[in-house]
């Protein structure tokens, strides 16, 4: 396997705009199903005063009192919230850390800091590489990548970076630095889209102090089948978007309920020897593979984390309170799709090893200076302007960007 230098390029050489983790504020703004935001929704807008400042929850950033611009494609309103008395917008899909697609209402009132750069690239044709915060010795992939806006969060409460496939809507000037695609092509004998290149780094990605480190091979045939790799696993992270399948594991392994979750689930417990998960009293889901179970990204076990989103205390009176009075019949449907996804992960663990084991003599970071493509310009490393559609600023202004 390849002994890390400092000459061995790093993601951010190789896509080089990147945006830090969203910060929400507020935990009542993201939720599991669509009903719970609603319901927090209209309870704040019902209430007046000082009960609305204390459930809204203000920070430096924002308070009752904030006038912002409206998201990017969103129409939520702009004028201080201590005014609003309209309904929820719609709450759109995002995804919660690495592996957990939960609801987000798309207010920028209620986001302490939204990365609207981020919005306005968000689309059918975008991908977003997330590089998870940097945890030592700890086991998980390095990438992960998804369809809908992340919010980078850290499993390990250490901060990553989100950077988008795409500078432009419409899959349009891809975040790669600037004659990346040339020297690949001309090193490999053929033409290299920029999917096959975020593709390469979800394969072989290491984590680092300095960032994530992505080996670049000479032999064209490990490459493409570092790409084919990386794609099958980011098929399997983006969960059939994009025109793909929804992941599947073979019939006689595919997770079901063998008894039904009971309504206010306390505890999950794996049994490696039956490949069993039970939850709460009674409740309970086979098989499911130990790669299921142990599956971790910054040390932390995936299938614990989303159990505890959904499950864990949260203080009495306050909007992050108010959720579904039972367990509801889809977080059994994500619980049993995010089981099959983690398995199949699992399954490619070995092949990223051999993949790895084989990158003898990569290209270094001299050679991509001496080809011009390093350093990155400047320009490179910031948001393209996006003036295609107008976006509401605040008090209902037009906002220039």
């Amino acid at each position: 396997m390849l002994a890390v230098s400092d000459d061995v390029p790093l993601l951010d050489d190789l896509m080089p705009w990147s945006v830090a983790p969203l910060r929400l504020g507020r935990p009542w703004v993201v939720a599991p199903d669509e009903r719970t935001l609603r319901s927090r929704w209209d309870l704040l807008v019902r209430s007046e005063g000082a009960e609305r400042e204390r459930l809204f929850g203000p920070s430096r950033t924002r308070t009752l009192r904030s006038a912002v611009s409206a998201l990017p494609g969103r129409t939520a309103g702009t004028g201080p919230f201590a005014q609003e008395r309209g309904g929820c917008p719609d709450p759109v899909r995002v995804q919660h850390g690495p592996f957990d697609e939960q609801w987000l209402i798309p207010d920028q009132r209620l986001l302490d800091a939204a990365r609207p750069e981020l919005w306005r690239v968000a689309d059918e044709h975008q991908l977003f590489v997330v590089e998870q915060g940097y945890v030592p010795k700890a086991d998980g992939p390095a990438l992960t990548v998804s369809a809908v806006l992340p919010d980078g969060r850290s499993p390990a409460g250490r901060p990553g970076r989100i950077r988008p496939l795409y500078r432009r809507p419409g899959g349009l000037e891809p975040n790669l630095a600037p004659g990346l695609l040339a020297f690949l092509t001309e090193m490999y004998g053929h033409p290299v889209a920029p999917h096959e290149v975020a593709a390469w780094a979800l394969a072989v990605a290491c984590p680092s102090a300095a960032g994530c480190l992505v080996t670049l091979p000479r032999d064209p045939q490990l490459w493409s089948a570092g790409v084919e790799l990386g794609q099958r696993m980011g098929d399997l992270m983006v969960r059939g978007a994009r025109g793909g399948e929804k992941p599947r594991l073979p019939g006689g392994r595919r997770p079901y309920v063998r008894a039904a979750v009971p309504a206010r689930p306390r505890e999950l417990r794996y049994d490696a020897a039956e490949e069993v998960l039970h939850i709460g009293d009674g409740g309970r889901v086979a098989p499911v593979p130990p790669g299921a179970w142990e599956f971790r990204v910054g040390g932390v076990r995936m299938l614990e984390l989303w159990f505890e989103l959904r499950t864990g205390p949260a203080d009495a009176g306050t909007l992050a309170a108010v959720g579904p009075a039972n367990w509801p019949q889809e977080w059994t449907s994500d619980l049993l799709e995010l089981i099959t996804v983690l398995a199949l992960l699992g399954e490619l663990r070995s092949a990223r090893t051999e993949l790895t084991a084989a990158l003898a003599e990569p290209v270094t970071r001299g050679e991509l200076r001496g080809a011009g493509v390093l350093p990155v310009p400047a320009g490179a490393r910031h948001p393209a302007s996006v003036l295609d559609h107008p976006e509401e600023g605040p008090g209902g202004q037009f906002a220039l960007i």
